[in-house]
């Protein structure tokens, strides 16, 4: 059975509550089990949370989930593409599939609540990952 750590960003949380829900019913669909759902304030918080659950021995993915919405600035678009690039580095970094459910930039409140699969598709992405990469043994001199 596959293992998942799951982030959920509050801020917003009517729309991410809805959004942890799609990803837990996916978990459980597929069959796999959510070893522990950390809850951070903002989207931005995620990639600390996300490093702490793929270093955890029976961790075999994470899935981050959350959704920011426009404001009057490019607040958004800086928040996103932050958070975009170190969950990246963590998943590179931990050798562990770090998947991005996280929607936004650019969206009204109305289109995040229209995109809350976003967060199943995330856990349905790690779940494929954990499946299609293949082992990260390290070569012996024969495999080189």
């Amino acid at each position: 059975m596959t293992t998942l750590g799951l982030v959920v960003a509050e801020f917003n949380r009517p729309i991410t509550e809805q959004m942890e829900q799609e990803a837990l019913e996916a978990a459980n669909a597929a069959g796999a089990e959510v070893y522990e759902t950390v809850h951070v304030p903002g989207v931005y918080d995620a990639p600390l949370a996300a490093d702490r659950l793929a270093r955890r021995e029976g961790v075999d993915a994470v899935a981050v989930i959350g959704t920011v919405i426009t404001g009057d600035t490019d607040h958004d678009q800086v928040i996103t593409d932050a958070t975009a690039q170190r969950l990246s580095d963590v998943s590179l970094e931990r050798d562990t599939p770090v998947t991005l459910g996280v929607t936004g930039p650019g969206m009204s409140a109305a289109e995040s609540r229209e995109r809350v699969e976003n967060a199943a598709t995330a856990v349905d992405g790690a779940l494929d990952l954990v499946d299609e990469l293949p082992d990260p043994s390290p070569a012996t001199d024969s495999q080189q």
